[in-house]
């Protein structure tokens, strides 16, 4: 097992080298430069002071070469400094991440422990008014986009109970209470096409597990229904729903990006969007980076998680 998860992690080495050079060549390729919003307010600048600012930054520098000092400065811990605030991007993403990380886990574990349950009652209840019920609510959950959920619950509890969540940020070590009564409605939203996800993705691995042999072996000896459900069936119908929870979370992370715009949440999302409009370099590569790095990190973890679910799977 060890030897297996060293040479996956081997092989994870190219593919962040090549997302890196990737992001970093994407955003140098965006219209502008940073030097537009540091002098939105001064009507008076002169292009000399705009070239004075690009050589102090090392915007002038070539291509490869900006690109080696960002490389470099990744490996020896200096992952750079805003270029608007001057602060160092590992303190915004200190910052920024705890909010994402909350909101992605929050979301994560109600669509785990709602879409799970939902999707092994659909299966076992095949072609009844509850599987109907849900097949209807996945298909729902699937095609309605979060933002507009996230909109349609701050409205209707903002009408109907008078009330709204915070907009400053309250961290859940300060008040624990405040801070999921602030997130609960972000979560809720974000949660809800993972939860359609996984509850179809559930419902079809069971669908296909209790056709299996072994499950009607277990059967034929007269083992009780639910033990046959979860012990058999469950287990082995998990490998599917752990590939697209495992994907979804990845993507959660950089999803949420509208919902925690619309709530107001300084998450990583929030902040990605910020620094690409001000065309803020080191906090746009790192946080980009920081997403791929997390969604491939999540795949080799899912890929180790197939041995556990099942042994039979070459690793």
């Amino acid at each position: 097992m060890f030897r297996i998860a060293g040479t996956r992690l081997l092989q994870l080495v190219p593919t962040l080298v090549g997302m890196s050079l990737l992001i970093f060549a994407l955003v140098r390729l965006l219209p502008g430069d940073v030097t537009t919003s540091l002098f939105s307010g001064d009507s008076g600048s002169s292009e000399e002071s705009r070239a004075a600012v690009r050589t102090a930054l090392g915007l002038d520098d070539p291509f490869l070469l900006q690109y080696w000092h960002f490389v470099t400065g990744i490996f020896t811990g200096d992952l750079g400094s805003s270029f608007l605030s001057g602060q160092p991007v590992t303190q915004i993403l200190g910052r920024a991440v705890p909010i994402t990380l909350e909101l992605t886990v929050l979301a994560t574990v109600f669509a785990v422990v709602v879409g799970i349950p939902l999707g092994v009652v659909s299966a076992v209840r095949r072609d009844t008014v509850t599987d109907m019920v849900v097949r209807i609510g996945g298909l729902i959950g699937l095609s309605v986009p979060n933002f507009w959920i996230a909109i349609l619950a701050l409205l209707l509890t903002s009408t109907l109970l008078q009330w709204v969540p915070q907009v400053t940020w309250i961290p859940i070590w300060d008040d624990p209470l405040g801070n999921l009564g602030q997130m609960a409605i972000p979560a809720f939203a974000v949660s809800l096409y993972l939860l359609a996800a996984v509850m179809r993705m559930t419902r079809a691995s069971v669908l296909e597990v209790l056709q299996e042999d072994y499950v009607r072996t277990a059967r034929a000896k007269g083992a009780p229904p639910l033990r046959v459900i979860t012990r058999h069936a469950v287990r082995n119908a998990m490998i599917p729903v752990v590939t697209v929870i495992g994907t979804q979370v990845g993507n959660l992370m950089g999803g949420a990006t509208i919902i925690e715009v619309i709530f107001g949440l300084p998450g990583v999302g929030n902040t990605l969007v910020q620094s690409t409009y001000n065309r803020d370099y080191p906090v746009v590569e790192v946080t980009a980076i920081f997403l791929a790095a997390v969604f491939i990190a999540l795949n080799f973890v899912v890929d180790l998680l197939y041995g556990y679910l099942d042994p039979r799977i070459e690793q």
